[in-house]
């Protein structure tokens, strides 16, 4: 799904768990309703967030509509979590004894058009003025511990873009910002900043928000609105 519009702007948004949506012969993969609340089934509050920030930015935000339920875009197909049995102690009833022709045809109808769509666009613009930024969004906690940071910043082989959005955004009052935290970005636990960004030698930054500042319109307007500001600031002093 794309939102926005591809200009002058440096900034290539991309949501890899925006949505939910589940292809109709695949019903609700015999998950309970009350879960595909939960950030099992997409990364809450990015839908809301990302399109105000493509807005404000005046720049391109390419979604993924679908719920990492029935497909994870941000791992590698064959990965162990690309197409999960059980996640966070919830079971996917419908994603038990799949064979190979199932899971291609989910990697074909789902996954390989989000990122044929990613790679169309990063093609059609200059190297030299194009910055990958993958929005996400994490829980307050997880297994029983808490997680403190408002917001994390993850990077792996070229950390620079990425390191300084985080010294802008420690500069904000009261933000608790992670350094690869709550999750670390890596070659094989990631796949849509190593294939678009890293790969390409793209400057990009995977931004984690804590879900809890972002359940809401409030919330996501105040966190597209303070990214809208940082993200420009951050190029200029990458640019410098």
């Amino acid at each position: 799904m794309i939102h926005g519009r591809a200009g002058a702007s440096p900034f290539v948004l991309v949501s890899d768990h925006a949505g939910r949506a589940v292809p109709a012969g695949l019903g609700d993969l015999g998950v309970p309703a009350a879960e595909w609340e939960r950030h099992i089934a997409w990364d809450i509050g990015m839908a809301g967030m990302g399109r105000h920030l493509a807005g404000l930015l005046d720049t391109i935000l390419i979604e993924q509509a679908y719920s990492r339920l029935v497909i994870d875009c941000n791992r590698a197909p064959g990965h162990p979590t690309s197409v999960v049995r059980v996640s966070d102690g919830t079971a996917v009833p419908g994603n038990l004894d799949l064979d190979d022709d199932d899971v291609a045809a989910r990697v074909a109808a789902i996954f390989r058009p989000y990122h044929d769509r990613i790679a169309a666009e990063l093609a059609g613009r200059p190297a030299d003025s194009t910055i990958v930024v993958a929005l996400h969004s994490f829980t307050p906690e997880m297994g029983g511990v808490a997680r403190p940071w408002h917001a994390g910043i993850l990077h792996n082989h070229a950390p620079r873009f990425g390191l300084m959005l985080k010294a802008l955004l420690e500069e904000e009052t009261g933000l608790l910002v992670g350094d690869n935290e709550p999750y670390a970005l890596t070659d094989t636990s990631d796949y849509t900043i190593p294939t678009h960004a890293e790969a390409r030698g793209l400057p990009h930054v995977e931004l984690e928000i804590r879900q809890d500042l972002v359940a809401d319109a409030v919330g996501q307007r105040e966190w597209a609105e303070r990214l809208a500001r940082l993200l420009p600031l951050a190029w200029e002093r990458y640019r410098a």
